[in-house]
């Protein structure tokens, strides 16, 4: 079977980049797959964050990949068009996770339905964004129209996809575990001494965006710090304004032991902090489902998280990690105070280890080969 895939890969940033390229690794061990990415992800002047591209990491996951479409110049999507009746491929797999790129998604699905044989499957990692407008609905509806088969990794954005289009022919499948990045292993005790900390650790790993809760997480630890002497490390890049969070943290009085870290994690690096963690905690206000709880499984660690979106799916409340209702400082606070004061870091930990691998991305590729074997006939 000959497959089309366009989505991001190294070196744009981030878990789709990731998930692109493991996804497109594997499926070449089975499939002819050509992966076509991106010379232009974003205009800079669109761009929250500081750099679109991964300038920094050592230990790279690449791909062999053709860099042909602009995200805002249409005869580049014309070109592919072309390309893909030319060279009439089984299948054509596009990820989707934002409005932005509606446009160009339906060019392509449009005009390859219309001009060829080709069946079309979008992953939709997040059907709607976190912050929803009033267009975005309008825009995903029209973009994913044309496709033959819809993957989602939750039962939120399951929900959301039926209602936009009703009908449509939807599969759930689960997010694997990110493995990758145990480029070295690091002992909790080593990580925490690279890191200069002494004390038990919260790890709040990724993005800083309104939707992901930080202000909730940073209202819960004075409670937390009035029963338990831990530090709150926060990894990740802000999308948001950072004096917020400063301003935040100094009313709460709790500066001493919240660690920030202002900066993209290079791929190597991500072990140690992660390795350095007790339990790591997504405070999410709203989410369809998040690699950051795939990745702390790939370490054994426990989660707390919110009940939105798809989070649940994946935490087993008082299995791997606790639940806890969105927006409550008070309800994560007590959660944090009960796995410190419960000791249930050793039992959480050695059910992921016996779960890993419901989530591994073996059995993800085999169940996803027999998903396009299935649809391509």
């Amino acid at each position: 079977m000959r497959i089309y895939v366009i989505g991001p890969t190294h070196p744009y940033r981030g878990g789709i980049s990731h998930y692109n390229t493991l996804l497109c690794k594997h499926l070449m061990n089975i499939f002819d797959v050509k992966l076509i990415t991106f010379k232009r992800l974003y205009p800079t002047c669109l761009f929250p964050g500081k750099n679109q591209r991964d300038l920094e990491s050592r230990e790279k996951i690449e791909i062999e990949s053709e860099f042909a479409l602009d995200s805002i110049n249409p005869l580049t999507w014309l070109k592919m068009v072309s390309e893909i009746k030319r060279e009439k491929p089984d299948m054509l797999i596009l990820h989707w996770w934002t409005p932005f790129f509606a446009p160009l998604s339906f060019t392509l699905s449009f005009l390859t339905k219309k001009l060829t044989n080709t069946k079309i499957l979008f992953i939709c990692h997040n059907v709607l964004p976190h912050e929803t407008r009033y267009l975005d609905k309008i825009l995903t509806k029209i973009a994913l129209k044309y496709s033959d088969f819809y993957i989602v990794h939750s039962s939120e954005d399951y929900n959301k996809l039926n209602n936009l289009i009703p009908g449509s022919n939807i599969t759930r499948m689960f997010l694997p575990t990110y493995e990758i990045f145990k480029f070295e292993r690091i002992s909790r005790e080593d990580a925490k001494r690279r890191l200069n900390l002494k004390k038990d650790v919260i790890l709040y790993f990724g993005f800083i965006r309104e939707y992901k809760g930080l202000k909730i997480l940073l209202r819960s630890m004075q409670a937390v710090l009035e029963k338990n002497d831990v530090d709150l490390l926060v990894v990740g890049e802000f999308w948001h304004d950072k004096n917020i969070y400063l301003e935040e943290i100094d009313i709460l009085g709790i500066g001493k032991n919240v660690i920030i870290v202002d900066k993209y994690i290079p791929n190597e690096e991500v072990g140690l902090y992660f390795s350095a963690a007790d339990v790591v905690v997504l405070p999410y206000i709203s989410a369809s489902q998040s690699g950051i709880i795939q990745i702390a499984y790939g370490f054994n660690r426990p989660v707390i998280t919110t009940d939105v979106g798809g989070l649940p799916d994946v935490v087993e409340d008082g299995v791997t990690g606790f639940i806890v209702p969105a927006r409550n400082s008070k309800a994560l606070s007590d959660s944090i105070i009960r796995y410190f004061d419960g000791m249930y870091e050793k039992r959480f930990e050695e059910n992921i280890k016996n779960m890993k691998n419901i989530y591994s991305w073996e059995k993800f590729v085999d169940l996803f080969g027999k998903f396009l074997i299935d649809r391509a006939s």
